[in-house]
């Protein structure tokens, strides 16, 4: 059914139409109205049986899912930025406990300074949690890759981020075609749990475990993941037949077949992408571009696969590594070794900067006459940095940067007005 809806609250149909039977969660902007439809969903008994549980952190939020996943139940949760992170510890045990736990992220910058808008720093920052980690390009894609995330966790046994740009996704009212109840259980069955804690036949989950296993059972979570790579490509398939559309999988490339320049990006990033990529098409130019889906675990062979003949690759990351760069550039690096392929990285959209056509274009031209710094940060005010590094060379102490800085950029503008 088409609809024109909020992205969150396609999300929250797309939750319910799973039939989780525990929702536990703590509110944090961008996130806030999946959950908030969700509950209200419980409330009028749309979504039934299923226990809403109000609790007083994202700490306590993610443990009792640990709890209820552990006994036996479908459970899900959304978070975003310094909410993540407040729930770090359970996010590692639940992935080394192996429960299937489905958990949308709105993603928003990691203050501080305080920022509610989107960038990928929260996700990345967990990005070796153990967790499956999905990125949506669209809000048709977050529904498809909450149907499917269900079905993945439930099958590995192991939890599942899936990763939605804030506002920018979460916010945003776009057509979405929502599919029928119907059509939802026939693709996601029933839950069944592959460990279960019972009274009647004790186990323990998450025990103390010491050097002579624990090397070993970390190990069996990694070969989780690289049979993830194997399942999300057929899960994809399957939902395609299902649903009559294509949705997920590890990568999607656009116009490689060709291109001597390829731009690899996660998330919303990609429409834009690709708008840029036709319009330089149109002047001549083979550039291509690839969507990531799979983040984590990462698909190696399928971005190798479908970089094609490229001879350079561009990493577009909404996250800044301090003293590094960009993360996603080492992962392609590892991709692509033993090819000669020069791969650059570009930080852009951090704190929520705006991705503009007219940028990227810029940037892929510059690229192609003199190439790039690396890493290359898109749309940086360098006057702003050359004045604050100059007062901070003046006077030495733990100073208001970040009012230092808005105070210049308003200057800045107030000038131009």
């Amino acid at each position: 059914m088409l609809k024109q809806i909020e992205g969150s609250q396609a999300i929250a149909t797309a939750v319910q139409m799973c039939r989780p039977e525990v929702i536990s969660c703590y509110p944090i902007t961008p996130q806030t109205h999946i959950v908030e439809a969700l509950s209200a969903k419980v409330k009028a008994g749309e979504l039934a049986p299923c226990e809403f549980i109000n609790v007083e952190s994202e700490f306590a939020a993610l443990s009792v899912l640990i709890g209820s996943s552990a006994a036996g139940a479908r459970s899900y949760t959304a978070t975003a930025s310094q909410g993540l992170l407040f729930m770090a510890e359970a996010v590692y045990n639940a992935a080394g406990m192996g429960l299937p736990i489905v958990m949308t992220i709105g993603n928003r910058a990691i203050g501080a300074p305080i920022n509610i808008w989107n960038d990928h720093s929260d996700s990345m920052a967990l990005r070796d949690a153990g967790w499956i980690q999905l990125y949506a390009e669209s809000n048709q894609e977050a529904v498809d890759l909450h149907i499917q995330a269900f079905l993945l966790a439930e099958e590995l046994g192991c939890p599942v981020m899936v990763c939605v740009d804030g506002f920018l996704l979460t916010h945003a009212f776009e057509q979405v075609d929502l599919p029928e109840q119907e059509q939802v259980d026939g693709f996601v069955p029933p839950f069944e749990p592959q460990q279960v804690l019972d009274p009647a036949e004790p186990v323990s989950i998450g025990s103390m475990v010491g050097p002579a296993a624990f090397f070993e059972v970390k190990y069996l979570a990694h070969e989780k993941q690289l049979r993830a790579l194997e399942v999300i490509p057929r899960i994809q398939g399957e939902f395609c037949k299902a649903f009559g559309r294509s949705s997920g999988g590890l990568v999607t490339p656009y116009r490689t077949e060709d291109a001597e320049t390829v731009v690899v990006g996660l998330g919303s990033v990609n429409g834009t992408l690709q708008d840029v990529v036709d319009e330089l098409r149109d002047s001549g130019h083979k550039i291509g571009s690839i969507k990531i889906t799979s983040f984590r675990p990462f698909p190696f062979e399928a971005l190798r696969e479908a970089c094609g003949p490229a001879a350079n690759v561009i990493s577009l990351e909404k996250n800044l590594a301090p003293g590094l760069g960009g993360v996603m550039a080492g992962n392609i690096r590892h991709a692509l070794e033993g090819r000669s392929v020069n791969v650059r990285t570009v930080i852009a959209g951090i704190g929520g900067r705006p991705i503009t056509k007219r940028s990227v274009g810029e940037m892929l031209l510059a690229f192609s006459e003199r190439g790039l710094d690396e890493p290359h940060f898109l749309d940086l005010d360098w006057d702003v940095i050359d004045r604050e590094l100059e007062r901070q060379h003046e006077r030495r102490r733990s100073g208001p940067t970040a009012a230092n800085v808005l105070s210049d950029i308003g200057r800045q503008r107030g000038a131009v007005t």
